[in-house]
């Protein structure tokens, strides 16, 4: 009798958890070094995060090639809706059964612009990720045919993280860049922002019905450019100025997307309020600082990588910045929080928890 318990117990777990994984839904990302889940490590590139003390509180203790400690928002996104972690694009081990999961087509160093992180030499730039989400669908549809393709790819939830780079690795990454001598910081953003918008049309040409668009966070705080700019510790005041111009014109072109689709594609995910929340009073949020990273060296540990000579804190968790430029696991938990419950300030049309509840009554 107890061997038959033991049995039946058994197949309703197995049951169960076949069932949880048909209705996760595949997860899909793009962008930069903030989503990127190890597509780096498989290209001849500085920008790469494949060596200790990144991945110090992975699970496996290993560096991963996500700019981060431990786990960074794409996977706290995936454990929300109940998905497996997405394999970086460019690894072997996406093949079969792991493909219908989603992919991560993310790269360190990119943005909206060609010519952002050239520096980095060989990334995978916005066009060619968008070229490999067509590819893969080729690849599923082998798998499962065209119309289970349509299907998977029109119900996925789809991030996209871009804009940073832009600025950072980019327009002020040296005085007199070419395009600071091109354009006005202004005239920059209404270009980056008209760029930006081919990008996410293409997005849904190619059947995304579902994208979390992150504006840039407050970039003029990060350790990094502390480091370079700030006195007392206060914001960079020229690149929070980008940040100030860039994201209330994404804001912008999300509701004229969706109003010419006729349908809430597009969500605008606020990163600088996210963010800003624990800058601000990082005590509340259980930091002790958002001003110097866990992991670098120099003024705010901003200067230069994080590498195995690095100053290194003890606890990850009390620090909002693991490296000079992203944030720890911990504050990406709070960010991927936020995602799911924020209100409108954050979230806009609508947070992750709605989104979720909305789809699975359709």
């Amino acid at each position: 009798m107890d061997t038959l318990l033991v049995f039946l117990s058994c197949l309703v777990t197995a049951l169960s958890s076949i069932s949880s994984q048909a209705e996760a839904r595949a997860f899909f990302v793009f962008g930069d070094s903030l989503v990127d889940n190890g597509n780096n490590d498989y290209l001849a590139t500085t920008a790469r995060a494949d060596s200790y003390p990144y991945g110090i509180d992975y699970p496996t203790r290993r560096a991963t090639g996500r700019f981060s400690n431990g786990l960074n928002i794409p996977d706290l996104i995936s454990e929300k809706i109940g998905s497996e972690p997405t394999l970086p694009y460019l690894s072997p081990q996406l093949t079969g059964q792991n493909l219908l999961v989603g992919a991560n087509f993310a790269s360190a160093g990119i943005g909206i612009l060609n010519d952002t992180g050239v520096q980095f030499l060989n990334i995978i730039r916005i066009s060619q990720q968008l070229a490999y989400f067509q590819q893969y669908q080729q690849r599923v549809s082998a798998l499962i045919g065209p119309e289970q393709t349509r299907q998977l790819i029109n119900q996925a939830l789809v991030l996209i993280t871009l804009g940073g780079n832009d600025f950072v690795n980019n327009y002020y990454l040296v005085p007199y860049s070419a395009r600071s001598r091109q354009f006005s910081l202004p005239n920059y953003v209404v270009y980056l922002i008209s760029e930006y918008r081919k990008i996410l049309v293409r997005l849904y040409e190619l059947g995304a019905r579902r994208v979390l668009v992150t504006g840039t966070g407050p970039i003029g705080c990060v350790p990094a450019e502390l480091a370079l700019h700030s006195r007392n510790g206060e914001c960079a005041v020229e690149i929070q100025r980008a940040a100030n111009l860039f994201n209330p014109q994404l804001d912008q072109l999300i509701i004229q997307l969706n109003s010419e689709i006729g349908s809430d594609v597009f969500v605008t995910a606020n990163a600088f309020e996210m963010h800003l929340d624990f800058i601000t009073d990082p005590q509340a949020y259980g930091f002790i600082t958002s001003k110097v990273a866990c992991c670098g060296q120099g003024p705010y540990n901003g200067i230069g990588l994080c590498t195995p000579a690095s100053n290194l804190c003890p606890n990850r968790d009390l620090f909002a910045f693991w490296d000079p430029f992203h944030p720890s696991e911990k504050a990406n938990r709070l960010i991927v929080d936020t995602f799911m419950t924020g209100s409108t300030k954050y979230m806009n049309p609508m947070n992750l928890s709605t989104i979720i509840a909305l789809d699975s009554r359709t």
